[in-house]
């Protein structure tokens, strides 16, 4: 299943979804003290691997951030070679000074937005998907 491609039909069907919980991003050398079972995701930069997890883990952990965040879904299962969702998305939220960080997933996009800025964030991607053009 290869995802949908067509930009319209993906705002029109992206359903955003709030999960449940506070994430943060942490970065580590290595996971020798960390189950792979408690992050959601990682990703391996030179300065270090960067891991997203919700933030009691990363308390009970003793992991360092900065950025306390509410972790949307788009429910459309969107194609990784769709063309100009994120952008659409991401422009929208910030002409309401919303700042997100997108993970693409194979199946849906993930976006993450400020714990303040949670259900400003889920009134602005529904309005986009009820009157995109």
């Amino acid at each position: 299943m290869t995802g949908e491609t067509n930009l319209r039909q993906l705002i029109k069907g992206m359903t955003p979804k709030l999960n449940q919980g506070n994430f943060v991003f942490c970065t580590i050398k290595d996971f020798s003290n960390i189950s792979r079972a408690d992050t959601l995701c990682e990703f391996k930069e030179r300065e270090g691997i960067t891991i997203v997890i919700e933030q009691r883990k990363a308390d009970a952990l003793n992991l360092n951030y900065d950025f306390i965040a509410s972790w949307i879904t788009l429910m459309i299962h969107s194609s990784l070679d769709a063309i100009g969702l994120t952008a659409v998305f991401s422009n929208e939220l910030a002409k309401h000074e919303i700042s997100c960080n997108v993970i693409a997933g194979y199946y849906h996009d993930h976006i993450f937005v400020d714990k303040k800025d949670e259900n400003k964030a889920i009134n602005v991607l529904n309005a986009l998907s009820k009157n995109y053009i």
